[in-house]
C-alpha cells in the first residue's frame, strides 16, 4: 500500500478538484461554510458558554480560602415583657460585623483550586473536540450536497437519454424493425430511472437541510473543496501524532489529574482547621433600658478577636469514606484515559483505512467509467447493425451510470475520511484550517484570565443573549441543480 500512496494522493487531489457541478464565481466555498459554522453554530457557541461557566469554578474554589466579612443586624421590639424584668429595654438594635480569615484547612482549598484548574484545561480540550466534531459534520454535509447534486444531475441526464432511447425504439417498432418487447424494456428502464431521480432529489433536499442546520445558511452552488492539509504519510505516524494531540485523550488525562486532587481534598476532612476571627457589636436600646435610666449606657460598642482551631476527633468514618470514594473515582478516571487512548487509536486506524480504500475506489471507478463509456459506444454501434439488442444498450447505459455514481461517492468518501483522520489526530480545528489568525479566533484562555482574579461580590456580566444564527426564515431547499453538459458529467464524475 505504501508504494502506491503517492500516486493515489495525486489522483485523490486531482479528483477532489473535479468533485462539483459547474458553479458560478459567487458560489460558496468549504472555508466559508466552516467559518459560518465557527461563528454561528449553536452547539459550538453553547460549548464555549459552558467552558466560560467552567472557568468560574477556579474563583469559586479559591473564595473558600479568602477572608470573609459579614454583618448581622437585629432589631427587637418588646411586646410583652416579663413582670420580673425591671431593666429589660422596650426595643433593641444590634449590629454585629464579623471578619474571618482562613489560615489552614488541611490543604482542601489548595487542592480544590488545582482540581478546578485541571478541569478548566480539560474543558478547553473538550471545546477543541466539539469544534472538530462540528467541522467534521460540516465537511460531511458539504460533500453530501456536492455528491447528491452530481447524482441528481447524472440521473436527470439518464432520464433524458432513456426518453430519447424510448422514442427511437418506438419509431423503430412502428416500422417493424423492433418488437413490442423492446419497447416495453425501454419503458421499464425509463420508469425505473425516473424513480431513481425522485429518490436522488429527495436525498439532495435532505443533504441541503442538514447543511442549513449546521452552517446556518443555504448552500449556494458549492465550489470544489480544497486539498486537505497536513495529511499523514503513514498510519503509525498518524497514531503517534494523535496520542499527543487528540483533544478527547487530553481531556481524559486532565480529568484524571483533577480526580487525584479530589482525593487529597477528601482526605483533608480529618485534618485540623485554623482561622483568625474578629468581630464587633453595636447595641442601641433607644433609651428604653431600665426605663431610660441615665445610670446605664443606652448605647454601647464591644469588639473581640481571636484564633479558632478546630481539631476533628471522631466523625464516624466520614472522611475515610469520602477519600475511598474519591480514590475509586480517580481509578475510574485513570481507566477512562486508557479507554480514550484505545478509542483514539481505533479512530485513526479506521479513518486511515477508509481513506486508503476510498482512494483505491476512486482509481478503479475512474477506470470503470472510462471502460463503461467505451462499452456503451460499442454496444450502440453494434445495435445499429443488429448484433446487439435494446436490452444490451439499456444495460450498458445503466452500467455507465452506476460507475459514475460510484466514482462520485468514492470522491466524497475519500474527502470525508481524510478529514475524519485529521480530526482524530487533533488537526481539524480553526487554526489548522486557516479560518483566522490568533487575533480573530475564539480563545478560551481570555475569559479565564478575565475572571481568574475577580473577588468583588457584585461583579457580573451582561445579560445572556443567544448569538447563533436562526434558520426559520430560510426557505425550504429544492432539488434543483446547476445544468451540466454531457462532457462534464462523463469526465468529472
Amino acid at each position: 500500500m505504501r508504494s502506491t500512496a503517492p500516486a493515489r494522493k495525486f489522483a485523490y487531489t486531482t479528483a477532489l478538484v473535479a468533485l462539483t457541478v459547474a458553479a458560478p464565481a459567487s458560489a460558496d466555498t468549504l472555508q466559508e461554510a466552516l467559518t459560518e459554522a465557527y461563528l454561528s453554530n449553536p452547539t459550538l457557541l453553547a460549548a464555549r458558554a459552558n467552558q466560560r461557566a467552567n472557568d468560574e469554578n477556579v474563583p469559586i474554589q479559591r473564595a473558600q480560602g479568602l477572608p470573609g466579612i459579614n454583618t448581622t443586624a437585629t432589631y427587637v421590639e418588646s411586646i410583652q415583657k416579663s413582670q420580673n424584668s425591671f431593666n429589660a429595654p422596650d426595643r433593641t438594635l444590634q449590629v454585629n460585623p464579623q471578619l474571618t480569615v482562613p489560615i489552614y484547612s488541611g490543604g482542601a482549598v489548595r487542592n480544590s483550586v488545582k482540581a478546578a484548574e485541571e478541569r478548566v484545561t480539560a474543558g478547553r480540550a473538550d471545546l477543541r473536540a466539539t469544534e472538530s466534531s462540528i467541522f467534521s459534520q460540516v465537511v460531511a454535509a458539504y460533500m453530501d450536497v456536492l455528491r447528491n447534486e452530481a447524482i441528481v444531475a447524472l440521473n436527470a441526464n439518464q432520464v433524458e437519454v432513456l426518453k430519447v432511447n424510448l422514442q427511437a425504439t418506438s419509431d423503430r417498432f412502428e416500422i417493424g424493425d423492433l418488437t413490442r418487447t423492446d419497447v416495453a424494456q425501454s419503458q421499464s428502464r425509463l420508469a425505473t430511472a425516473q424513480g431513481n431521480l425522485q429518490g436522488a432529489q429527495s436525498n439532495l433536499i435532505s443533504a441541503r437541510e442538514t447543511y442549513i442546520s449546521l452552517v446556518g445558511d443555504e448552500p449556494d452552488s458549492l465550489q470544489p473543496p480544497p486539498p486537505l492539509p497536513n495529511l499523514p504519510q503513514d498510519v503509525n505516524d498518524a497514531v503517534d501524532f494523535a496520542l499527543d494531540n487528540n483533544p478527547d485523550l487530553i481531556a481524559a488525562k486532565d480529568r484524571a489529574k483533577a480526580a487525584g486532587f479530589d482525593t487529597e481534598v477528601a482526605g483533608s476532612g480529618r485534618l485540623p482547621n485554623l482561622a483568625l476571627f474578629s468581630g464587633a457589636t453595636y447595641t442601641n436600646y433607644f433609651n428604653t433600658l431600665a426605663g431610660g435610666s441615665s445610670a446605664l449606657a443606652q448605647r454601647e460598642t464591644t469588639a473581640n478577636a481571636g484564633v479558632r482551631l478546630t481539631v476533628p476527633i471522631f466523625q464516624g468514618g466520614l472522611p475515610a469514606a469520602r477519600q475511598r470514594q474519591a480514590q475509586a473515582r480517580e481509578t475510574a478516571a485513570l481507566e477512562q484515559v486508557i479507554a480514550a487512548e484505545r478509542n483514539v487509536i481505533v479512530q485513526v486506524r479506521s479513518a486511515w483505512s477508509s481513506w486508503q480504500a476510498s482512494l483505491a475506489v476512486i482509481e478503479s471507478s475512474q477506470l470503470a467509467v472510462e471502460a463503461a463509456a467505451l462499452s456503451l459506444e460499442g454496444v450502440k454501434a453494434e445495435n445499429t447493425i443488429g448484433n446487439r439488442d435494446i436490452l444490451d444498450v439499456l444495460n450498458a447505459e445503466q452500467e455507465l451510470l452506476s460507475a459514475r455514481v460510484q466514482l462520485v461517492t468514492a470522491r466524497r468518501n475519500a474527502y470525508v475520511a481524510g478529514f475524519s483522520l485529521l480530526a482524530a489526530m487533533g488537526r481539524a480545528e480553526a487554526r489548522d484550517l486557516g479560518l483566522g489568525d490568533e487575533g480573530t479566533l475564539y480563545d478560551p484562555v481570555e475569559n479565564y484570565q478575565r475572571v481568574h482574579g475577580r473577588i468583588w461580590d457584585w461583579n457580573r456580566d451582561p445579560e445572556p443573549v443567544a448569538s447563533a444564527t436562526r434558520t426559520v426564515d430560510i426557505p425550504p431547499p429544492t432539488a434543483e441543480v446547476t445544468e451540466v453538459d454531457e462532457t462534464a458529467s462523463k469526465s468529472e464524475y
